[in-house]
């Protein structure tokens, strides 16, 4: 998987310039490249092939040639109602966005078309009445009821008809974009994967059956049976981005970090080539650049690190994503900014962050995140205050906005500058206190956006206050949950050093060495990374 991955990220970037002269688009896209789909349709012979690659694009979360796809179908085959089906389906990106008014009514208009046309077959008319559910009443349902909605709607398809696979697909995707907030059961993910793994056996080219399994095991708990699925998908559809970024997902949560590696470097490759060749996607490579940094960091190659982010930092700003109201770089930017530091311990450094300009209200909380952190370690009481005051400003407007979950974020924020305020006041207490409680929630950490594990944190502190065995035994919770961290298991080496558990300290300082083979980084140094406050 390394050897392709590596070839396949090098082949892309130098034949950007070639492909780029030749216009190809995504109609040049076949099987081969972006997996087997098998959906027939009631369409004109012409169009069955650029339909199923729709469908595959669909599966990739291609969304934006998909859509140019289906629209190119309902021209070449003015009667076909499925292509409409396909327009709606591309608007809605089912796992990280709601779409807003603009983007429902176009949809609306999409579905009302395809009923209109009366498609030959029930099972057509069927996929049409299911997307209904989801984009009609907005007004008087919210998005999660909408999306339950359509779920359900999806499971009385594919019982209805049980050979067809692309609709036991889509109701497996449509499961997860249902999920219910803070399932700590994962019923719909578990429930999804039920019905991907009998797909997987069947159809083993099939994009989103392997994508899908990867987004149902995509928590600590769950990825080690991601693993299959994340070592295929790339091999599925490798002219993706999405498809080679994915399997990463899996990879992070293993610790896996030089797969990682390799895999967001094709994934950024392929994104750049295609946006070359005027295709859409190109902001997706920011969120593979997120991973791909947070990687770097847990080799200890922060030189590879500080490259990529600075790298970022000279690219020219994105206009608005998908609608969603955010520029991908901007953002992206932000929180490499705020991680790199924080990592490296470089408190002073991160106390004098500057917020990025054209920054959401809710990242900015990330940038003072860090300068509050940063300060409060660093000793400067002063400024922590001041930062912290910027962050429960941030709250209060997205409370009074009504944006639950990013209000919910930025209070995590607050809670951890506020407990290494209290460390630094000479409160360790009440410190530990709130670190602790934050720990208990912990989902994970993949990428560089999804920040410093509380559970680390809480560890660091307690190593600073000497208590060594709660600290060992915080690092090692959190390497359960994080594995291969690279300040982890320095902490708990040092921790066991601390403690007088000799073998448990060679133990981690063993890991540490396999960790950092061939980096520079002091932070591969037992002890080193864990310095005192100010240092």
């Amino acid at each position: 998987m390394k050897t392709f991955l590596i070839a396949l990220a090098l082949s892309l970037y130098f034949l950007i310039p070639a492909f780029a002269d030749q216009g190809q688009h995504h109609e040049d896209l076949t099987p081969q490249q972006v997996g087997t789909v098998h959906f027939p349709v009631s369409c004109s012979s012409e169009v069955q092939k650029p339909f199923e690659r729709g469908v595959a694009l669909l599966h990739s979360f291609w969304y934006e040639e998909a859509q140019k796809e289906f629209e190119g179908i309902s021209r070449q085959d003015p009667h076909c109602a499925m292509a409409y089906w396909g327009v709606a389906m591309s608007l809605w990106h089912q796992l990280w966005n709601h779409p807003d008014e603009s983007t429902i009514k176009n949809a609306n208009d999409a579905i009302s078309k395809g009923e209109a046309l009366k498609a030959r077959t029930q099972r057509e008319r069927d996929y049409i009445a299911a997307i209904g559910t989801f984009y009609r009443n907005s007004k008087q349902l919210d998005y999660e009821k909408r999306a339950t909605s359509y779920s359900k709607a999806m499971e009385r398809l594919s019982r209805r008809y049980p050979n067809d696979r692309e609709a036991a697909a889509f109701y497996a995707l449509s499961l997860l974009a249902s999920e219910p907030e803070h399932d700590k059961n994962y019923g719909n993910r578990k429930q999804a994967a039920a019905v991907l793994e009998k797909l997987f056996e069947v159809e083993p080219d099939h994009p989103g059956v392997a994508h899908y399994l990867i987004h149902s095991y995509d928590k600590p708990e769950l990825a080690e049976l991601g693993l299959p699925a994340a070592r295929r998908y790339a091999k599925i559809a490798p002219a993706a981005p999405h498809a080679l970024h994915m399997p990463s997902h899996i990879f992070a949560r293993r610790g896996l970090w030089q797969d990682d590696v390799d895999s967001n470097l094709a994934s950024i490759a392929a994104t750049r080539k295609t946006a070359a060749m005027h295709m859409g996607g190109e902001g997706h490579q920011f969120h593979a650049i997120d991973f791909l940094v947070y990687a770097y960091l847990q080799m200890g190659r922060d030189a590879d690190a500080r490259k990529v982010i600075d790298e970022v930092k000279n690219m020219s700003q994105m206009k608005d994503m998908y609608g969603m109201g955010y520029d991908p770089h901007v953002s992206s930017l932000v929180a490499l900014e705020a991680a790199y530091p924080l990592e490296l311990h470089r408190w002073a450094d991160a106390a004098k962050l500057q917020p990025i300009t054209g920054a959401a209200v809710g990242d900015n909380s990330i940038t003072y995140w860090a300068r509050g952190i940063g300060a409060a370690r660093s000793g400067d009481l002063a400024s922590a205050h001041q930062n912290l005051s910027k962050i429960e400003e941030i709250h209060q407007t997205l409370v009074a906005q009504n944006k639950k979950t990013l209000a919910e974020s930025v209070d995590k924020d607050r809670q951890e500058v506020q407990a290494w305020i209290h460390y630094a006041e000479g409160k360790p207490d009440e410190g530990v206190k709130l670190l602790r409680s934050l720990a208990e929630n912990e989902d994970g950490v993949s990428d560089v956006s999804d920040q410093i594990p509380a559970t680390e944190m809480l560890a660091d502190m307690l190593l600073e206050l000497k208590r060594s065995d709660e600290a060992l035994a915080n690092y090692e919770a959190d390497l359960k949950l994080n594995p291969n961290r690279l300040n982890g298991i320095a902490g708990a080496a040092q921790a066991a050093e601390m403690a007088g558990k000799a073998e448990k300290a060679s133990h981690y300082e063993a890991d540490l060495q396999r960790l950092c083979a061939g980096s520079q980084s002091e932070r591969c140094q037992p002890g080193s990374s864990h310095a005192a406050p100010g240092q």
